[in-house]
């Protein structure tokens, strides 16, 4: 700590837990004597309640590096009402000379990023939740979590992509963001499930995956945890009757690296979905909704005034979370 009370510039990247901020950025500013600037790495808190709580005076702004921020290109920009024009402008150019994409964001909860990744997420889960009602748990969480891969053109699933976060971390970020949002619940039964059974995801500190709802094998997902059997079930032991389930993939499927690297990835992209729509097996219809929830996510955070505007969505997903193709779209109803 005491390596920032001599400071001008100071990046603060713990965990999302206002309290804890807070108690941090008031101990360096009072033992620091030169009045310096604070860059959160929030990326659910408001940082107008920041700005209050730890009486900055307007030297704080949102500054959200995505994860890696040594490969990642995109950087969340939030300013408070409260924050400085001068740090603001200096964000700006700094951002831009570390060659980075600049996204704007308005100062609400969860901003872009998070205001889609996390209700995203319980899409993704309530779905699992509605086909376990027919079906064993693991099979429901697979088949969602190869729609919204394979189906869904993006670099993982959605469950994996939880791991990769952390249960305990997504949970934590909708719980900062609930108290923002009068008109919604963002809270998962299961999630609190699996994290009190000590089912954490997460990363170890050299970047592989911790097991999570899925069990991994050399960085692979191989398996998936069973709540009421306390075990992981091998892909071996479900995985073709899933696929069979699920049904064809659409005419013109490609793994997502291939669209992504295709200089006709558009024109991939639009006829792959023209041939989704036309067909109305389980896996097409799991991931026609799938895409229209997260068109209608997308939309209402630029109605709500969290994006500045649709691009800005798009920017974020497609940067930030690599995303083959934005979810504001022609692709979905």
């Amino acid at each position: 700590m005491e390596a920032a009370y001599d400071s001008t510039m100071i990046f603060e990247a713990i965990k999302e837990d206002p309290a804890l901020k807070v108690r941090v950025l008031s101990q360096v500013d009072k033992n620091n004597k030169k009045s310096p600037w604070f860059f959160t790495n929030t990326s659910s808190i408001p940082i107008h309640q920041l700005d209050k709580d730890t009486n900055l005076g307007g030297r704080i702004i949102g500054f959200h590096f995505y994860n890696p921020p040594a490969v990642q290109k995109l950087v969340e920009l939030i300013k408070a009402d409260s924050t400085l024009d001068e740090l603001e402008e200096f964000a700006h150019a700094y951002a831009g000379n570390l060659r980075k994409k600049i996204v704007p964001s308005n100062d609400f909860a969860g901003f872009i990023g998070n205001g889609h990744f996390m209700r995203d997420a319980l899409h993704g889960i309530s779905e699992a939740q509605r086909l376990a009602e027919k079906m064993p748990f693991v099979e429901a969480v697979y088949m969602v979590n190869k729609v919204s891969q394979d189906y869904l053109v993006r670099p993982m699933g959605i469950f994996q992509l939880i791991d990769y976060v952390g249960l305990d971390v997504c949970q934590y970020i909708m719980s900062v963001m609930n108290p923002h949002l009068p008109d919604e619940d963002l809270h998962s039964d299961l999630l609190d499930r699996f994290i009190g059974m000590g089912v954490l995801g997460g990363q170890y500190a050299d970047g592989s995956q911790k097991d999570g709802f899925l069990k991994y094998e050399k960085g692979r997902p191989a398996g998936i945890y069973d709540p009421d059997q306390k075990e992981y079930v091998a892909f071996s032991e479900f995985q073709a009757a899933c696929d069979n389930k699920l049904g064809p993939m659409p005419e013109g499927a490609m793994p997502w690296k291939a669209v992504i690297g295709s200089p006709d990835k558009d024109e991939v992209l639009a006829g792959f979905f023209k041939n989704l729509y036309e067909m109305d097996t389980p896996g097409a219809e799991l991931a026609k909704a799938y895409g229209e929830r997260s068109k209608a996510i997308s939309l209402k955070l630029v109605s709500d005034n969290v994006a500045r505007s649709e691009e800005d969505v798009n920017t974020v997903l497609l940067t930030g979370f690599y995303h083959s193709f934005g979810p504001i779209n022609d692709y979905f109803k």
